[in-house]
């Protein structure tokens, strides 16, 4: 089917709507930014508040400020590793860009964001802080009962992955190209016969 102008109304098989897929990977941009921006002021802010202090105790104990410079990932994990993991940050990093420029998901695009911006939060300080270019040691400063601690980008890391474990079991796709097993894109109009036609 085409329009007067003899213009396709359907996409090429692979394509999403323009409009929706610049403004998911904008949307994955800007909260990754935003997150970047947040978890990096939060740092600068407990290195200087919290050095050479007592951990500092909030509501009722349930919230600890306690300074710890990691070498590992996410809570502690994988300590001694950080030049593989600054690495790993890196490639994730770009998959996550090449990914994000056919989203068609509002929520994968969150998820994606969450992920995005978490992991170029801790990559920074793994480039940039002590003891030197890719074996920095991540700052982490709040603390929960019976928890590691961590910071804001290792919660939206987090986040993200409890994000897309339910749009997994779910079935939300990250492009909205499988409905129900038949491929469908966004802005296409389906130009087959209806079954009333064809009989």
């Amino acid at each position: 089917m085409q329009a007067a102008r003899g213009t396709p109304l359907s996409l090429p098989p692979g394509e999403c709507a323009p409009t929706a897929g610049r403004f998911r990977i904008r949307l994955v941009l800007a909260l990754a930014a935003a997150l970047v921006l947040v978890d990096q002021v939060t740092k600068v802010v407990a290195v200087s508040a919290l050095t050479d202090r007592a951990p500092i105790e909030l509501l009722g104990g349930v919230l600890t400020l306690r300074l710890v410079r990691n070498a590992g990932a996410a809570f502690g994990l994988a300590a001694g590793f950080t030049v593989v993991l600054t690495v790993v940050a890196v490639l994730v990093s770009v998959v996550i860009v090449r990914v994000a420029r056919r989203l068609t998901s509002r929520a994968w695009a969150i998820a994606l964001g969450l992920l995005l911006g978490g992991a170029i939060g801790n990559l920074i300080d793994r480039l940039f802080r002590p003891p030197g270019p890719l074996e920095g040691h991540v700052v982490d400063f709040l603390e929960l009962p019976n928890w590691p601690v961590f910071n804001v980008a290792d919660s939206s890391i987090v986040c993200a992955g409890a994000l897309m474990v339910v749009l997994t079991f779910r079935g939300v796709p990250v492009d909205d190209t499988q409905v129900d097993g038949t491929q469908v894109h966004r802005g296409q109009v389906d130009d087959r016969p209806s079954d009333a036609a064809s009989g």
